[in-house]
C-alpha cells in the first residue's frame, strides 16, 4: 500500500499543509507579486474571519442548505433503491441508466442545463407551470431551492445504487418472513432493512455531507457567483471570493481550514454515535 499512501500524501497531505500555512500568514496580491514580504499573523486571520458577521451568516446558510441536500438525497435515493427491487428488469435497467447518466454529467454542464430549463424567458418549466416570467434565481429561497434540486438530481444516483446493492445482499428469507408476519412495506424497511443497511447508510450519509457541504459549482454557476448581494453564498464560494476576487488568499485559506475542521468533526461525531450503538463500520 506504500505507493498509494505516497500518492495520497502528495495529493492531500501537502496541499492541506500549504492551506494551513497560508492561513497563518499575511498573503495578499502584494506578497504574491513580491512587492511586500510575507509576515506571520498567527491567529490574526481567524480573528478577522470570526469577527466578520457575513462569515457567520454564510456558515449558517451553508449548514442549512447542506442538511436539506443530504436529507433530500437520502430520501430520494433510498426510495428509488427500494423501487428498483419492486420493478421488472427492463424498467429497472432504464431507471439505472437514466440515474447513472445524471450522475456522470459534469456539474458545470448540469448546472447550465438547469439554468436554461428554469430561465424566465426561454425555459420550458415556467411555461409548463404557468409561472410567466418568474425568476427562480432572483429570490434567495427560490434560488437555493433550484440549486438544491440540481444537487439532488446529480447526487441521488450514488445513494440509490449503493443502497440497492445493499438490499440485494439481504437474504430474501428475512424479508419473506417479515412479510408473512404481516409487516407493511414501511415496517419492513424501518425494522428489517434499515438496521441491516446501517453501515452502508453511514457511508452514503458521510459522503453526502462532505459533497453537499462543499458545493461550489452549482451555486457559482446557477446564482452567478453567489446571488444578488451575496444572498446565496456558501462557504466554498465565499472562500473563492475572498481568495481570488479580493486577493485575500490568507482569509480564503482560513475559511478552507474551518471547513475542513467542521467536516472532520461531523464525520467523527457520526462515527462515534454509530460505534456506541454497536455498529461495525
Amino acid at each position: 500500500m506504500l505507493p498509494a499512501l505516497v500518492l495520497l500524501g502528495g495529493l492531500l497531505v501537502y496541499p492541506i499543509y500549504q492551506l494551513g500555512l497560508i492561513s497563518f500568514l499575511e498573503y495578499t496580491q502584494a506578497q504574491v507579486s513580491g512587492g511586500e514580504p510575507t509576515t506571520f499573523q498567527g491567529f490574526g486571520n481567524y480573528a478577522t474571519l470570526f469577527g466578520d458577521s457575513q462569515f457567520w451568516q454564510v456558515l449558517l446558510a451553508t449548514v442549512v442548505f447542506a442538511a436539506a441536500c443530504v436529507l433530500a438525497t437520502l430520501l430520494v435515493g433510498c426510495a428509488l433503491a427500494v423501487l428498483l427491487t419492486r420493478i421488472r428488469a427492463v424498467p429497472r435497467l432504464v431507471l439505472m441508466l437514466a440515474a447513472l447518466g445524471a450522475w456522470a454529467t459534469p456539474a458545470i454542464t448540469g448546472s447550465t442545463v438547469w439554468v436554461f430549463l428554469f430561465d424566465p424567458d426561454f425555459g420550458p418549466v415556467n411555461r409548463v407551470l404557468g409561472l410567466g416570467d418568474f425568476s427562480w434565481t432572483y429570490g434567495r429561497y427560490s434560488a437555493f431551492a433550484l440549486v438544491l434540486l440540481e444537487v439532488l438530481w446529480c447526487s441521488f444516483p450514488f445513494v440509490m445504487v449503493t443502497v440497492y446493492a445493499g438490499i440485494r445482499a439481504i437474504p430474501t428469507e428475512v424479508l419473506e418472513a417479515a412479510a408473512l408476519d404481516g409487516a407493511s412495506q414501511w415496517r419492513i424497511w424501518r425494522s428489517v432493512m434499515a438496521p441491516m443497511l446501517r453501515p452502508i447508510l453511514v457511508v452514503v450519509t458521510i459522503q453526502s455531507i462532505i459533497w453537499d457541504f462543499k458545493v461550489f459549482t452549482q451555486i457559482y454557476v446557477m446564482t452567478n457567483g453567489g446571488g444578488i448581494a451575496g444572498q446565496n453564498l456558501v462557504l466554498n464560494v465565499y472562500a473563492y471570493q475572498k481568495a481570488f476576487a479580493s486577493s485575500q488568499y490568507s482569509l480564503g485559506s482560513a475559511i478552507g481550514v474551518v471547513m475542513l475542521l467542521i467536516l472532520l468533526a461531523v464525520t467523527l461525531v457520526y462515527l462515534r454515535l454509530m460505534r456506541r450503538r454497536g455498529e461495525e463500520l
